[in-house]
C-alpha cells in the first residue's frame, strides 16, 4: 500500500466526527432458505471517526445495540435476539475498533477488530469516501460507504437449521453494508 500522504482527497477535513445515526445505516443481508436473501439493519448505533492530517492515521470506533435488529418481521427478530443467535440477554453490543486505514491510490480499506458475542475477529472494510462539506445548520458533514463479509459461525452464531432435501435455513456468509454520515464536532 502507498502512503496516504501522497493521496489528495477533495474537501478533506481533519477532525473528530460523530456518526449521525438518523442519516446512517448499519445493514446486512444473509442467504435464507437457499433461494433468497433477507436484509435487515440495526436501528441504534453510535460511533466516532477521527480524520487525521495523514488519512492513514485516521481511526474509527463504533458500537451497535444488538437488541435494535430489524428485519421487518418481529417473530424472526425475536429469534435472532435469542440465545440461538445473538443472545442479547448476555451480549448487548457489537463493537468495531479500527486498527489501520490504507489505500492503493484508488481504493481505501479500513481494517479493524469486530466483536460479536464476546468474540473478536479481524475484518477489512472496503471503504468509499463520499465527500466532505457544509450542512444546512452551519456544521460540516462527511459521508462514507463501506462493506465487508463475515462468517456468522466465526462469532459463535453457529446454529444450524438443516432443510429437508439439503441446505440450511440461514447461510453462514453475512454481507455487511454501511452508509455513514458523520458530523464534525465543534469546540
Amino acid at each position: 500500500m502507498t502512503s496516504s500522504t501522497t493521496t489528495q482527497i477533495p474537501g478533506y477535513v481533519v477532525g473528530t466526527w460523530d456518526i449521525d445515526a438518523s442519516h446512517s445505516t448499519v445493514g446486512f443481508s444473509v442467504r435464507h432458505m437457499m433461494v433468497s436473501k433477507v436484509r435487515g439493519y440495526f436501528r441504534e448505533f453510535a460511533g466516532e471517526i477521527v480524520t487525521a492530517a495523514d488519512p492513514a492515521q485516521s481511526t474509527v470506533t463504533a458500537t451497535v445495540n444488538m437488541d435494535s435488529i430489524d428485519t421487518r418481521q418481529e417473530q424472526r427478530d425475536a429469534h435472532i435476539r435469542s440465545a440461538d443467535f445473538f443472545d442479547v440477554g448476555n451480549h448487548t453490543e457489537m463493537t468495531f475498533r479500527s486498527t489501520s486505514v490504507s489505500t492503493d491510490g484508488a481504493d481505501w480499506t479500513v481494517a479493524g477488530d469486530l466483536t460479536i458475542k464476546g468474540i473478536t475477529k479481524p475484518v477489512t472494510l472496503e471503504l468509499e469516501l463520499n465527500g466532505f462539506g457544509p450542512d444546512a445548520y452551519g456544521g460540516t458533514r462527511a459521508g462514507f460507504s463501506a462493506k465487508t463479509e463475515i462468517s456468522r459461525k466465526a462469532y459463535g452464531v453457529d446454529i444450524d437449521m438443516p432443510m429437508d432435501g439439503g441446505g440450511v435455513v440461514v447461510g453462514d456468509k453475512i454481507s455487511v453494508e454501511l452508509e455513514i454520515e458523520a458530523v464534525l464536532r465543534t469546540a
